[in-house]
């Protein structure tokens, strides 16, 4: 079809002026029609422009459109016809009073008062509720009973409420509630310093401190015109890459534990501090904190470091690959694995998933190589999917990228790194009245960052979208007829993050 969204470079500052205004009724109809033609979400998301609100939707089709439109107190909801609308849909209504009329399950996200202090979306003053004080979608018959886990966990785990729907032990359906630990992140990225934004950026999720760092950095590169130099892409790139490998590595130990075949268990917890540890060597901090800043990088890559760093994974490489081994070929194992917690590649693409589960469900995204930035514009990403949508599958895809990266990280490290290092973390001027976004392929999946500025260079706006904000209605997709012993199992082939939701 023919439309007014305009395409728009990742992570390249484009003048506000540049994205289309369009009247509310022809933005609703082009988003519509977009979606239903194979566009993805990344951004939508509503900022104040003076006295107006605006809504501003990113998608992805081989590139990124946008456009904005000046928006109602309420509209027709868009989720009946285009369900991966739905979260974005809510999270508007919470945070401006916007509502989607005729939204099929319109409850709340975070539990934060809204800036037009509209309340009584459930018959009642929500700024006063806390998360789980709603109707909860419930299912009638003598033989159904509710199973209700957390928010509070055994364990050193994040706070989140599930609610199970049974018939025996067949779950018919899983119900994931939210939103208690919101702390505000994306205000807090308006009004912080320069210096704390940083800071506020690496932990909104601590296992994905890099993934957002580098949304975070490339924002303001291109807001400022700040270009880092190729040793500093080359670590970045490298950061990113260990990131993904110590929490592959880490998860798919755990997913062993889960059926009780303990060797795997063992070795895979060991190697994913093995690489945590290389991360360290990198920069100080087991997860990457205080390596990427805007502009460059914190630390450079020296010889001896780089040369230790080769030692390591040459050692690392083989202990990996037959663990793997031994997992994939057990037959116990892929029993458990094989036809537990299947999403449909349909249901998969309806929902909108990112990620390695969305790899597992036959979508090949992936940001690295669909839109390259850093080192990646150098390496060879190929396209993989599975197409089962089992555990199995978001197993098997782990395994892969596992191979994937150490091959990339060998690459990465196979020559010296000239430069890299960031001298000043002074504030950056940036370009007034104009918008970026940046995108980039955590180890979960899509991570994107949208900052708007206003006429005087200030930041106006900071949404930040974390991969599991689409990925976590996959998991109660992915219970749907499973037994409920099976829900650990399920979990842990996700492994979502809950902070990373609850900004």
């Amino acid at each position: 079809m023919k439309t007014d969204f305009a395409v728009i470079r990742h992570a390249q500052a484009v003048s506000m002026q540049q994205v289309p205004l369009l009247a509310w009724e022809d933005f609703y109809k082009q988003v519509r029609a977009l979606i239903g033609q194979g566009a993805k979400v990344v951004h939508y998301f509503v900022f104040a422009d003076g006295p107006t609100l605006k809504l501003l939707a990113v998608l992805r089709t081989e590139w990124l459109l946008a456009a904005a439109a000046p928006v109602p107190e309420h509209y027709h909801s868009l989720t009946p016809a285009r369900e991966p609308l739905h979260l974005f849909e809510r999270e508007i209504a919470e945070q401006y009073g916007i509502r989607p009329e005729g939204h099929p399950w319109f409850k709340m996200v975070r539990y934060h008062p809204n800036v037009r202090g509209v309340a009584d979306l459930f018959g009642n003053d929500y700024r006063q509720d806390i998360p789980g004080n709603y109707p909860y979608y419930t299912v009638h018959g003598e033989e159904i009973h509710e199973v209700a886990v957390g928010p509070v966990h055994a364990g050193v785990i994040e706070p989140g409420h599930f609610r199970f729907n049974c018939i025996g032990e067949r779950v018919l359906h899983l119900e994931i509630q939210l939103g208690y630990q919101h702390r505000g992140v994306e205000p807090l990225l308006v009004q912080a310093d320069h210096r704390r934004r940083p800071l506020i950026v690496e932990s909104i999720a601590g296992d994905t401190a890099v993934g957002h760092s580098l949304c975070h950095a490339q924002a303001l590169e291109a807001l400022s015109g700040r270009v880092p130099d190729e040793g500093a892409r080359r670590i970045r790139t490298l950061a990113l890459e260990l990131e993904r490998l110590a929490n592959h590595v880490g998860d798919l130990g755990a997913l062993s534990g889960d059926v009780a075949f303990l060797p795997p268990a063992n070795y895979c917890g060991r190697m994913r501090g093995d690489f945590l540890n290389m991360t360290l060597l990198l920069c100080g901090n087991r997860f990457g904190k205080g390596l990427v800043r805007p502009g460059g990088v914190l630390f450079d890559l020296s010889e001896a470091i780089r040369v230790e760093l080769l030692r390591r994974l040459a050692e690392l490489k083989p202990q990996v690959l037959h663990v793997l081994d031994l997992l994939f070929a057990t037959p116990s194992v892929r029993a458990r694995f094989e036809s537990c917690g299947v999403v449909s590649p349909a249901e998969a693409d309806n929902l909108g998933l990112v990620g390695p589960c969305a790899r597992a469900s036959g979508l090949p995204y992936d940001a690295r190589r669909q839109f390259a930035t850093e080192a990646y514009t150098e390496l060879n990403i190929p396209k993989y999917a599975e197409s089962s949508g089992d555990v199995f599958a978001r197993a098997k895809v782990r395994a892969m990228e596992v191979r994937q990266s150490m091959e990339l990280v060998a690459t990465l490290l196979s020559r010296p790194v000239q430069t890299g290092r960031l001298e000043t973390t002074e504030a950056l001027t940036l370009t007034p009245s104009a918008c970026v976004v940046t995108v980039n392929e955590g180890w979960r999946g899509e991570i994107a960052h949208c900052v708007i500025t206003d006429a005087a260079g200030k930041i106006l706006r900071y949404k930040v979208k974390d991969p599991s904000f689409h990925n976590w209605n996959g998991l109660a997709m992915a219970l749907r007829n499973t037994g409920i012993s099976d829900f650990p199992l399920n979990n842990k082939s996700f492994n979502l993050s809950y902070c990373g939701f609850d900004l």
